[in-house]
């Protein structure tokens, strides 16, 4: 007379039970699959569990037309769960296999399906660009297609490695931006790669991330310059070691307008040539003592409010003697030239010796905020 044998499977669909004899009277191995097998619209935020009593994990399966889902055992190996999230309105199959202490062995098998998002969210624009060389105050500005209220599960999602590891930080700035930034300058000469697994990520009621983003650029040398106001000099470091110093005209303050922030700059970018005019402070009527229009070379951004270091011939009498210009620094034309050809977006200037201060959300200006102050800008503290 054969042995019966006995199996308990919850959730799942039972494919195969096996063994040599009973080998005593051991029970069978359950098997516990979570989502249960043919649930549909199940979340795609939330893991795929499997258990297993009486009995210990050998091996577990999750797979779509994807890829093979990755997860971890506990110490037991009574318990798997997948990590990260799933891909919304996916098809999953789920394949485990339990043994008891008798040796026999249980297999399951579920299939069930991730709900489709009522909405949708993704990144909209990801700054630096793909490959981009660019400077070592340079930040990570990551914009997002719709508001995120759910930041902290955005915020894991996002994932950031160098090739030269440092601490670093996310910082949001309303509901559509987060910035990185690390705590010190990056080390140059290396590669910075931003990993974004969106994909189930539930960024607020109903929405959901659908697709995952990469990102990787450059660190190149280290451009860190100094703007003294005060002395009217401009000194350039280039990987710590000074390689010019330069006379220099900035803003003539009298008015908060006509003054050159202080504090860290980070270079936004260039243009060869910029128009620069007195729009800015409301100024348009060409009778108007006070308006402007001026057509500018070698022009290096360091702020959203209108700064520059710029060529400007016109002021090379003053450069290096008194303070002239509406904000901008003023250079001599050969040094602007050679400065707006070394230049690269995240490039380091520091202005000192002014005492209207660069705030922290005008241009690049993250590094005005202390670590302590930066670090509560994170969902994740």
């Amino acid at each position: 007379m054969k042995p019966r044998v006995m199996l308990a499977v919850t959730g799942a669909t039972l494919l195969l039970s096996a063994g040599c004899g009973l080998g005593g009277s051991s029970s069978p191995a359950t098997v516990t699959i979570t989502p249960a097998n043919g649930a549909a619209g199940s979340r795609p935020d939330q893991p795929v569990v499997v258990k297993a009593a009486h009995g210990t994990l050998r091996d577990v399966t999750v797979r779509s037309a994807g890829g093979r889902v990755a997860g971890t055992y506990d110490k037991r190996h009574a318990q798997w769960t997948s990590a990260g999230t799933l891909t919304p309105a996916t098809k999953y199959t789920v394949t485990a296999t339990a043994r008891n202490s008798g040796g026999k062995t249980t297999t399951a098998t579920s299939a069930f399906q991730t709900l489709t998002p009522e909405r949708t969210f993704g990144i909209a624009d990801i700054t630096p660009m793909p490959g981009e060389t660019v400077g070592v105050g340079m930040p990570l500005i990551v914009k997002f297609s719709d508001p995120v209220y759910n930041k902290a599960n955005v915020e894991r999602a996002l994932r950031v490695t160098s090739t030269r590891p440092a601490e670093g930080a996310w910082h949001w700035f309303g509901n559509q931006e987060a910035v990185y930034r690390t705590k010190d300058y990056w080390q140059p000469h290396q590669t910075v790669t931003l990993t974004a697994r969106l994909a189930g990520v539930r960024g607020a009621q109903d929405t959901y991330g659908t697709k995952d983003y990469s990102r990787s650029f450059t660190i190149g040398d280290s451009h860190v310059s100094t703007v003294d106001v005060k002395t009217h000099r401009m000194t350039v470091t280039v990987d710590g070691r000074t390689v010019k110093t330069v006379p220099i005209s900035a803003g003539k303050g009298g008015e908060r307008k006509y003054t050159t922030t202080n504090g860290v700059h980070a270079v936004m970018g260039k243009q060869s040539p910029v128009t620069m005019t007195s729009g800015w402070m409301g100024v348009t009527d060409q009778s108007d003592p006070n308006y402007y229009s001026l057509t500018v070379y070698q022009a290096v951004q360091i702020s959203s409010s209108g700064e520059y270091v710029h060529s400007a011939p016109w002021s090379v009498g003053s450069q290096g003697r008194e303070n002239v210009s509406h904000g901008c620094v003023n250079a001599p034309p050969s040094f602007a030239k050679w400065f707006y050809d070394l230049s690269n977006r995240g490039d380091i200037v520091k202005v000192t010796g002014t005492d209207r201060e660069l705030e922290s959300d005008n241009g690049y200006g993250y590094w005005q905020l202390s670590w302590a102050d930066w670090v509560k800008g994170s969902a994740l503290r």
